[in-house]
């Protein structure tokens, strides 16, 4: 009976602290389940090398549109046994502050060999990469790539996801034909779902005419 009763006030507490999103935002999960998510910038998995402000949990926030026409390409892809996989979608305006605080200690370059080998961190900024304003705050944009549903494997897209650098360029020639290949693809399908791609990032993709063209969020990922 204790367990029960244990479990009831676990329940209702989920339930009281749930997040209430703005009008117009979205679980991706309510949406696409199907859809995989690994969201780098909860992880220690990206360019900074740990967690970044604003993320508290594993899950997808996003513009009901965008969800909407990501489930119509997943739905594409799932029939040629293939997966769209995001790593980053709605990001709070405390996470590009977490970005630009960072670019401005550069003593710190604890996962430079990874993500921006040959660019000094002192020019991050004068090279766009990191910038005190960013589409994703604004709910529509998505960071993504395709994965094989038989083995759970990303395609090989010729970079990593987040890689400063110019071979990181959707059409970027220095890099194998699979690779390039592989990249057109996942650019075909977004392109011809109503997705506008950013031409230094292959993974790079936000909405057309989204619904806050000039809006920048700043709730938290909880």
């Amino acid at each position: 009976m204790k367990k029960i009763i244990y479990l009831i006030i676990v329940l209702f507490s989920f339930i009281l602290n749930a997040q209430k999103l703005p009008k117009g935002f979205v679980y991706l999960k309510d949406i696409a389940p199907t859809i995989r998510i690994e969201l780098r910038y909860f992880s220690n998995q990206n360019f900074i090398g740990k967690p970044i402000s604003g993320y508290k949990r594993n899950c997808l926030i996003i513009t009901e549109e965008t969800a909407k026409s990501l489930k119509k390409i997943q739905q594409k892809l799932l029939q040629k046994k293939m997966s769209l996989k995001i790593f980053d979608a709605y990001r709070p305006q405390q996470a590009v502050n977490h970005f630009v605080r960072w670019a401005k200690v550069l003593n710190d370059t604890l996962m430079k060999s990874q993500y921006y080998p040959k660019v000094k961190k002192s020019n991050l900024f004068k090279k766009g990469y990191i910038a005190s304003k960013s589409g994703h705050s604004r709910g529509s944009t998505v960071d993504l790539t395709i994965i094989d549903t038989r083995t759970a494997k990303e395609l090989d897209m010729g970079s990593t996801y987040d890689f400063f650098g110019v071979a990181s360029h959707p059409k970027y020639k220095n890099i194998l034909n699979h690779q390039k290949k592989n990249r057109m693809l996942l650019r075909k399908v977004m392109l011809a779902n109503n997705f506008k791609p950013y031409e230094n990032e292959w993974w790079h993709f936000t909405l057309r005419e989204e619904p806050f063209p000039n809006t920048y969020f700043k709730f938290p990922i909880n």
